[in-house]
């Protein structure tokens, strides 16, 4: 299988920084068409083993790891979507699959024998690393994304900002599950493209001060544990 790497760059934004970027890509790039008053809200589970090795490789900076994760959008877990993030050095891939709610309580409830047999490989993937890695759910991620896409060069530049935790938490189909913020409050900007990033975007995100991050929302709503 040919794996398409992305570049992927974060920087930590303050309000300011928000404001000036967002009205310049506004008047170049595309809100994505998903979204609802230019945003939309995410909900994610992530998975990781008993040793925590997902996030011990992200807290020491492995170059090559990966995590899965559930998520669905606004607060509608009628389209549930599992995924694996790969990372390798500031290059990254995703890979995903279709689920349905029925599927995702399953999982949740850690019966997971129907997985092996799924007619999708991540499904079967995740199923195999839960049964002899002993992945589970850790905990909900949410946090609310302003997206923009630029066609030329496949460029995704997304606001992430509210970023709150679950805790301990994996009750991730109710919609009444408490969560809080993730530590102090962050506004993230990560940027994302394929081969080349055209340099009417570059110029556009230029923003004096500006600091580039490795971070990680995920190891940010284990902050509590």
């Amino acid at each position: 299988m040919d794996i398409q790497y992305r570049h992927e760059v974060k920087h930590y934004l303050n309000l300011a920084d928000l404001y000036s970027i967002r009205g310049r890509l506004r008047a170049v790039m595309e809100q994505d068409p998903h979204t609802q008053d230019g945003k939309y809200m995410i909900r994610s589970l992530y998975f990781d083993d008993p040793s925590d090795k997902a996030l011990r490789e992200k807290l020491d900076g492995v170059n090559l790891r990966e995590k899965f994760r559930i998520r669905y959008y606004n607060r509608d877990p009628s389209l549930l979507h599992l995924e694996k993030k790969s990372k390798h050095n500031s290059l990254g891939t995703k890979f995903s699959a279709g689920l349905t709610l029925e599927e995702t309580q399953r999982i949740l409830d850690r019966d997971i024998g129907w997985m092996r047999t799924a007619d999708r490989p991540l499904v079967q993937e995740l199923y195999a690393k839960m049964r002899y890695q002993g992945l589970r759910p850790k905990t909900i991620v949410d946090y609310t994304r302003e997206p923009f896409i630029y066609r030329p060069g496949n460029v995704r530049v997304t606001f992430d900002y509210d970023i709150r935790t679950g805790l301990m938490c994996t009750d991730f189909l109710n919609p009444d599950c408490i969560t809080i913020p993730a530590g102090d409050q962050v506004i993230l900007m990560e940027v994302k493209w394929d081969a080349y990033l055209p340099s009417v975007i570059r110029c556009l995100l230029q923003e004096p001060g500006r600091r580039s991050t490795a971070f990680s929302k995920y190891a940010a709503c284990r902050i509590y544990d």
